[in-house]
């Protein structure tokens, strides 16, 4: 079943007063003999009713590729959860995109996050192969065009705008912003059905993102991607990548206990809650929870956060 329609299905049937709807982020382990272990958390993580998991794409050989095609496949069949595939155009010629859908298709799987990904270690700047796709906007169109409506298409939405365009300041210009905008709305409109942001810390920079999207005509739903802080040292590293904005009290809470890994956990499953709390207040009923292949703090969120758990 499609994420979108498992989505719209427990929202209908839940209210505005019901249940919000959660999803569960993991990443592909490097080695096949991590696998194992991944599956046995995303077991126990999937008795609290997610509505899917999905699973990040490693680039790499076609050795990586398969890591990736067989956790999805035993994720959707032997651990019987809604599974979701990202899938990227980094390194990726046509024929060893096909592979991969078509692998996933045999498995019964119905959902891929479709990326442009970053470049490769050492490369400064995004090339794509020869045979193969420069952006995301080109990968959902081959996917709609090949495979029809077989597969529910999510992509990314960046509240702060995609970390290629946020300048030394910080932050987006506005016109980058807006380009960003309509690029999504591009996306929208070549056939992706579902939006998950990025991570941030702001929740007012999302719902102006949010509010933002449905000004330009994005109407499919956008759904907040939440990553409870596990470490500070994990903390600094994605925000580092993603150009993520920290609010001031959000440094302010970190810097006196970030050697202090239990402190900074419980913060950040504080800080997680409350971000959670705020955007249900709003009226948006889905959290997708990036666990980073931890359990703890991605329940102890969903278990304070009222009806989730």
């Amino acid at each position: 079943m499609k994420a979108i329609e498992k989505i719209r299905e427990a929202l209908d049937g839940r209210g505005d007063e019901g249940e919000p709807v959660f999803s569960f982020e993991f990443f592909t382990p490097r080695k096949k003999a991590d696998v194992n272990a991944l599956l046995d958390l995303i077991g126990r993580l999937v008795v609290h009713g997610p509505a899917f998991c999905d699973l990040t794409w490693r680039t790499g050989s076609l050795a990586t590729d398969d890591i990736t095609l067989d956790m999805v496949g035993k994720m959707q069949n032997a651990v019987g959860v809604e599974t979701m595939m990202h899938l990227t155009c980094t390194n990726m010629p046509v024929q060893r995109i096909d592979r991969a859908l078509d692998r996933i298709k045999s498995d019964g799987i119905r959902n891929v996050l479709a990326l442009r990904g970053d470049p490769p270690t050492g490369q400064l700047k995004f090339v794509p192969v020869p045979d193969g796709y420069g952006s995301g906007l080109d990968l959902v169109k081959h996917i709609r065009d090949k495979y029809g409506d077989y597969f529910g298409i999510t992509v990314a939405g960046y509240p702060e705008g995609h970390p290629d365009v946020i300048g030394s300041n910080g932050v987006a210009s506005d016109e980058d912003y807006k380009n960003e905008l309509a690029y999504l709305k591009r996306k929208v409109d070549a056939g992706a059905d579902l939006i998950i942001t990025q991570l941030f810390f702001d929740t007012d920079i999302f719902l102006k993102f949010v509010n933002d999207c449905r000004q330009v005509g994005i109407t499919c739903p956008i759904v907040p991607g939440i990553m409870p802080i596990a470490t500070y040292k994990g903390f600094a590293r994605m925000t580092s990548i993603c150009r993520t904005k920290i609010p001031a009290e959000v440094s302010a809470a970190l810097e006196p206990i970030k050697d202090n890994d239990e402190a900074v956990r419980n913060y950040g499953i504080h800080l997680g809650t409350e971000m959670c709390k705020k955007i249900l207040a709003s009226g948006i009923k889905t959290l997708h929870i990036y666990t980073f292949n931890k359990e703890a703090s991605a329940v102890a969120v969903l278990m304070v956060v009222p009806n989730t758990l």
